[in-house]
C-alpha cells in the first residue's frame, strides 16, 4: 500500500508539474505573438521605447527559465517515481532477473535462448568474463522458437567443476541447411538475495547475489527461504 501511495502521489506531483509547464509554453506563444504584432504595427515616428522593449524581453526570458526548471523538475520526480522506492522495498528479498548472464549457484547456470527458424546445426557456448569458451554443447533441438539451456558447470576441455558465484555469458550459432546464419537471442537468469541498491547515472540498480542489475531486468520477488537449524550453522 505504501508503494502504491507513493507511486500515486508522485504521478499527480508529475501532472501538476507538466500542466504547469503546458500553461507557461502557451504563455510564451501568446506573448511572441503579442510582441511580434507590436513591433509590427508600431508607429516608425514614435518606435517602442527601449526600456519597454527590454522589460518585454526579460519577461520572456523568465518564461524560458521557468519552462526548463519544470522540466528539470519533472525528470527529478520521474527519477523517483516507483524506481528507487520500489528497489529499497526489495531489500533483503528473494529476487529474479533476466540479464545478458547467468550466475553458476549450486554447480549450475540456465539460460533461455531462441531460434529465429529451424536449423541443422546449433552450438552452444559458455564464455566467461574474459570471453573465453569454457563450455560447448550441441542440442539435438533445433527447432524454431524458445529452448532452455542448463550447464553443469563442467569445463568441456578438462571436465573441473568451476567455482560457484562467476558470471558467464551464452553464445548460440544457428546455421541452416546452406549454412546461413539464423537470428539467436539469449537470456541469463540471477536469483538471489538483493542487499544493495543504488542509482547509477540516473539508473535504479539492485545487487542480486552479488550482481548488479538494473531493477527493469526484475521479474520476479518474493520473501526470502526461511533458515532452518542446518542452513543457520552452516552460515555461523
Amino acid at each position: 500500500m505504501a508503494t502504491t501511495n507513493a507511486t500515486s502521489g508522485s504521478t499527480s506531483v508529475i501532472d501538476k508539474i507538466n500542466n504547469s509547464r503546458n500553461q507557461l509554453a502557451s504563455s510564451e506563444e501568446t506573448f511572441l505573438k503579442l510582441l511580434t504584432t507590436q513591433m509590427k504595427n508600431q508607429d516608425p515616428l514614435s518606435p517602442m521605447d527601449s526600456n519597454a522593449f527590454t522589460g518585454q524581453i526579460v519577461q520572456m526570458t523568465g518564461v524560458e527559465q521557468q519552462l526548463v526548471t519544470n522540466d528539470l523538475l519533472a525528470a527529478l520526480v520521474g527519477m523517483n517515481d516507483g524506481g528507487i522506492a520500489d528497489a529499497v522495498n526489495m531489500m533483503g528479498k528473494q529476487a529474479t532477473a533476466e540479464t545478458d548472464t547467468s550466475v553458476l549457484k549450486d554447480g549450475k547456470a540456465n539460460w533461455s535462448y531462441t531460434l529465429g527458424r529451424n536449423a541443422t546445426s546449433v552450438k552452444i557456448e559458455v564464455l566467461d568474463k574474459y570471453g573465453n569458451v569454457v563450455a560447448t554443447k550441441l542440442p539435438d533441438d533445433m527447432s524454431k522458437g524458445d529452448h532452455t539451456f542448463e550447464w553443469d558447470g563442467k569445463d568441456s576441455t578438462s571436465g573441473v567443476q568451476q567455482p560457484n558465484g562467476a558470471a558467464y555469458t551464452l553464445r548460440v550459432t544457428a546455421l541452416d541447411g546452406e549454412g546461413t546464419k539464423i537470428a539467436t537471442t539469449s537470456k541469463g537468469r540471477i536469483e538471489g538475495i538483493v542487499t544493495a541498491v543504488t542509482n547509477e547515472s540516473g539508473q535504479n540498480m539492485v545487487t542480486i547475489d552479488g550482481v548488479k542489475v538494473p531493477i527493469s531486468q526484475v521479474i520476479g520477488v518474493t520473501n526470502p527461504p526461511e533458515k532452518t537449524p542446518e542452513t543457520q550453522a552452516e552460515a555461523a
